[in-house]
């Protein structure tokens, strides 16, 4: 019975999503007047249509009805641009296809038949019904004025809760149950686009040109530090208008930021730039790894993540030293592959790596070295690729289309034993000589670590040799590429424009260059603290800053499919 939508071409030949209108008052933006703190004024850009990520789905479901509702059927992959990176900045582009719209309704009828069965209902409804055979209006219209604002981001507009409830009551005449009836009318609440597409609305701004309305820039806020929709209180003083004075801004950004909620949003961040989706499609040969599997790749990826966590959440400690810390987190099934002791059968310990085991920081764990490796073997090359697009914002071209990966494919050769005479052998070709000479150097120092991380002294019997280099910088193994990350400007540098592209959704823009130098400026004056940096990110007035649609080229989207039943 879902409401009918409008069927607009899109601009992608995939499938596009629904359209959003983007409400345009006033004149064009004449930029905001300096910050008192001394951040830079910029022009802003136009608001932005952006899908909601698998992992924001996730989480909203997860903060309106409970960890304990299941969600079963297959998200649509992100989109990673080649330029920027960034699933975040891809959800700007991506579409929805007929295909994934209809997985999105499947998705949304098998959570809503949880929030209103028995087991449920009681706890998640604001209201009960003596005889579900029987249509309740005034119990419908609370679920719906429950749920509605939080669903959309918004409050609902007028006359829109009573039409979702004329919904709901067509729909007990065709099924004749009160709760299956509401079931039905929140699935379609699930699959509009206010609640699957970030649409933001614009106003005029009374110190002139336009400002994103109040709505929008919670989602903004919300999305940024929790990645996850507005709660009440935020939506509260969103409407109350709070969002636009600079008191009533930081109240709501120091509330959001001492809740445990941060933490979703800082681990949201990481698994974006981190890349950890892309575990879905490791694989290993089972013959030579019979160590790792489906649990060692889940464990390792929140390894990593615990450890970022309680570095940058907990200790509030300098991000530079996630590359040389060995403080980490390991389960039994990880000791298994690093030779290190858990006693615990089930869970985590805190434990630390070993002086002598030849790993340092993030980049020594599994996460890293086995998600950037070939099925059989290491490899230095792409290690060294990932490091430099990760952390360093680098960006490699691909390979040239003629060239010849014989020699570095090459495993038998008794005289290429190692993955660098292998490399070296290659590298002579002068088209693949300038990327290699980029990535082989970082990536080398990773060689004692095989296709899964596990730690080795020799390949094919012959020693490894893992010194690199950084830029000038030379060092003796992976601890000291660590170090040389730690000390490289470049670093942080990388992390403070992530961390801002990630929450708007979009590259820099030409008016945001002295913006990128005032963020990288005021993350090192905090010690490289990322939390001082997500707070300065979320006061500042480029984070909301906009223009007219008209000022740029407008993105059309649409959803393929009409209506349903």
């Amino acid at each position: 019975m879902l409401s009918a939508m409008k069927r607009v071409v899109g601009s992608r030949s995939r499938g596009v999503l629904a359209a959003v209108a983007l409400v345009a008052i006033g004149v064009a933006s004449t930029g905001a007047a300096q910050s008192p703190a001394g951040e830079p004024a910029t022009a802003g850009a136009p608001p932005s249509l952006r899908v909601i990520s698998q992992s924001q789905y996730r989480q909203i479901v997860a903060d309106l009805f409970g960890p304990d509702i299941s969600i079963t059927g297959r998200f649509e992959p992100g989109q990673r641009p080649a330029n920027g990176r960034l699933l975040a900045i891809g959800t700007s582009t991506a579409g929805i296809s007929a295909a994934g719209f209809e997985q999105y309704e499947a998705i949304a009828r098998g959570v809503t038949a949880q929030v209103v069965d028995a087991k449920h209902r009681e706890a998640l409804l604001p209201c009960q019904v003596a005889e579900p055979s029987a249509f309740d209006a005034a119990c419908a219209g609370q679920i719906v004025n429950k749920y509605g604002p939080l669903l959309y981001r918004r409050a609902l507009r007028s006359g829109e809760a009573a039409s979702l409830v004329a919904t709901a009551k067509a729909t007990h005449g065709r099924l004749g149950d009160f709760y299956s009836a509401m079931a039905a009318t929140m699935t379609a609440m699930m699959v509009q686009p206010d609640f699957l597409l970030r649409g933001e609305r614009i106003e005029a701004d009374p110190a002139g040109g336009v400002r994103l309305d109040g709505y929008a820039k919670a989602s903004r806020l919300s999305f940024l530090l929790t990645n996850a929709a507005p709660d009440g209180e935020l939506l509260r003083a969103a409407g109350a208008g709070e969002l636009n004075t600079p008191a009533g801004l930081t109240r709501q950004v120091d509330r959001l930021m001492a809740s445990p909620r941060l933490e979703q949003g800082v681990r949201a961040f990481f698994a974006d730039m981190l890349a950890f989706e892309q575990f879905d499609q490791v694989q290993k040969d089972a013959t030579i790894y019979p160590d790792y599997s489906a649990r060692v790749a889940a464990d390792a990826q929140e390894q990593t993540m615990r450890t970022i966590v309680d570095h940058v959440l907990v200790q509030k400690a300098d991000y530079r030293d996630l590359f040389t810390t060995r403080k980490t987190f390991l389960t039994r099934a990880l000791g298994g592959v690093y030779l290190l002791p858990v006693a615990s059968r089930n869970g985590w310990e805190a434990t630390e790596y070993p002086a002598d085991s030849g790993r340092s920081g993030i980049l020594t764990d599994i996460s890293f070295l086995a998600l950037w490796s070939h099925p059989g073997r290491s490899s230095p090359t792409i290690r060294g690729k990932m490091l430099g697009e990760i952390f360093l914002c680098r960006t490699v071209p691909p390979p040239p289309g003629d060239v010849d990966f014989t020699l570095a494919n090459n495993l038998s050769d008794p005289k290429l034993k190692t993955a660098r005479q292998r490399l070296n052998a290659h590298v002579v070709t002068p088209s693949c000589k300038g990327c290699h000479q980029q990535m082989d150097p970082m990536g080398l120092p990773f060689e004692t670590f095989d296709s899964i991380g596990a730690f080795r002294t020799a390949e094919n019997g012959a020693p490894i040799d893992t010194s690199g280099q950084l830029g000038n910088r030379s060092f003796a193994d992976a601890a000291g590429l660590g170090q040389a990350m730690h000390d490289n400007p470049a670093v942080p540098n990388c992390l403070a424009d992530n961390l801002y592209r990630y929450g708007v959704g979009r590259n820099f823009t030409p008016s945001e260059t002295a913006l990128r130098d005032y963020l990288r400026t005021d993350f090192q004056a905090s010690g490289y603290k990322v939390t001082s940096l997500l707070r300065t990110i979320a006061l500042s007035k480029a984070f909301y800053a906009v223009t007219r649609p008209d000022a740029a080229p407008t993105r059309t989207a649409s959803l393929t499919r009409a209506e349903a039943h």
